[in-house]
């Protein structure tokens, strides 16, 4: 490491939805302002891709860090963000030790989405201390401004008849909001306002994987509003989009790109749920169905279904189906064989997005995939099924007008094939289509230019390292 760069260590929580991110700001901090990184990982050993992704990175410093047992400290009914949280709660004494046995210290400590309680290790090492947040605006926003939301709103936030107000943005009701708020009552949910209170008081500050030109509404709220400032207090940088830049050299997925080679120009709908998301069997199959009525081609990643229908959708159940063959409709995969491509678990999303036969973009609206489907220039139909996916999904089909979605939400009821078939022709070949396809166009030219030298992106991250080294000439030179 040169002994006069800047030094950021950033934390990542388990998960190839988290790593990626953490990764890509890595990789920007330092190709292009000249920064020495070290990423500091939790890891699982769950997920094979995670692994991939960390062995292809080595242009980055990684750190493992075992995965803590949290056994004797979760409940059976825990949710993911709850044993995330607890996780990385833990696995303090292990970053601990990592950072004070660097040759080299860092000057700053990031922490991402679910590290924010580690924060108070940087002032062990009298690091500065930020957070990322790899989502949307709105959400930071929500997160941050929660707790004052938690003292004013009575009852279950789902049964309020009137949305909810966060002072400069745009309002948020009940049916849209993340799942850590569906149940007041659930662990989660105290975890969640926990959260949005340590970014505003164990902070330096937030960086927001965003730009201005896909939420300027809630980044000035976020920045001017008084009312909001008074709870967040911390600068706010938006330096996204940061997306399509992590080293995918040596991952499988050639097979699906050389079939893709062979599609006409937007003429494939691609099918994904991201990593940790599926839909119930029998959405599986209705989805199944209303692709073949569609008659339009496809590629589409496969994952195990749900197990039971809670929230429409939640994690892989490891029940022992692990081949498409063995949840799909049967025959589905003779018939379709000419009409479109399916992947069992994984495939480069990135690439696939970017290439010119790819004409939209079935997703869960998790904040990665958009970013991702933007610069790739593809339209999408919306089909949020956990997290923060429904406040996103609103974003897109409200605000940008980059996406149709169904009549109601996943979460709430099965969406049947007719209205998929519906939707899929609508998107791919319809007037409808064409008009989201040339608006999503305009704002991928928007992303790229906020990431160019005079883009807002790329100056807000400037000003974030200029703040870092200044504050690092004041504490070398106190007098």
């Amino acid at each position: 490491m040169d002994q006069d760069k800047l030094h950021v260590a950033i934390i990542s929580s388990p998960g190839v939805g988290h790593l990626v991110p953490v990764l890509l700001l890595g990789d920007r901090l330092a190709t292009h302002h000249g920064l020495d990184v070290t990423i500091l990982v939790v890891t699982t050993e769950t997920s094979p891709v995670e692994s991939q992704l960390l062995n292809v990175s080595t242009h980055l410093n990684l750190i493992k860090i075992p995965s803590p047992d949290i056994s004797n400290k979760v409940y059976p009914d825990d949710t993911m963000v709850t044993q995330l949280a607890i996780l990385m709660r833990e696995a303090r004494p292990s970053i601990r030790s990592a950072i004070s046995a660097m040759d080299r210290r860092p000057h700053v400590l990031i922490g991402d989405l679910f590290s924010s309680e580690l924060l108070p290790i940087a002032d062990e090492f009298k690091l500065q201390k930020y957070v990322f947040v790899p989502c949307s605006a709105r959400f930071v926003a929500l997160t941050m401004y929660l707790h004052v939301l938690d003292n004013e709103v009575k009852g279950q936030y789902v049964d309020q008849i009137k949305p909810l107000r966060v002072p400069g943005c745009l309002p948020v009701w009940g049916q849209d909001v993340p799942d850590t708020m569906l149940d007041r009552d659930n662990r989660q949910y105290h975890e969640y306002v926990r959260m949005g209170i340590n970014f505003t008081t164990l902070s330096d500050g937030v960086l927001i994987n965003t730009w201005r030109d896909l939420e300027s509404i809630s980044l000035d709220a976020l920045r001017y509003n008084e009312m909001l400032r008074s709870v967040v207090r911390v600068p706010v940088y938006g330096i996204g989009p940061l997306t399509g830049e992590v080293d995918e050299t040596g991952l499988e997925g050639n097979e699906v790109i050389n079939w893709l080679d062979k599609q006409p120009v937007e003429s494939v709908l691609f099918v994904s749920f991201g990593s940790g998301g599926t839909p119930s069997a029998e959405q599986i199959t209705e989805l199944a169905q209303g692709l073949e009525l569609s008659h339009q081609k496809f590629v589409w990643v496969v994952r195990p279904p749900a197990k039971g229908t809670h929230n429409g959708a939640y994690f892989t159940s490891g029940s022992g189906l692990d081949k498409p063959s063995d949840f799909l409709p049967k025959g589905f995969l003779d018939r379709t064989l000419k009409q479109g491509f399916v992947v069992s678990l994984w495939a480069s999303q990135v690439k696939i997005l970017n290439h010119e036969s790819v004409g939209g973009f079935l997703t869960h609206c998790g904040f990665n995939s958009v970013h991702e489907s933007i610069r790739g220039g593809v339209p999408m139909i919306a089909w949020p099924l956990y997290a923060e996916q429904k406040l996103n999904a609103t974003l897109l089909t409200e605000e940008l007008k980059v996406a149709v979605r169904p009549m109601v939400w996943p979460t709430e009821k099965v969406v049947r094939r007719e209205e998929i078939e519906k939707m899929v022709r609508s998107l791919m070949e319809g007037e409808e289509g064409k008009m989201l396809r040339e608006k999503v166009k305009l704002l991928r030219e928007s992303g790229n230019e906020a990431l160019s030298m005079n883009g807002s992106s790329y100056k807000s991250m400037c000003e974030f390292i200029s703040c870092c080294k200044m504050k690092c000439a004041c504490i070398s030179s106190p007098n």
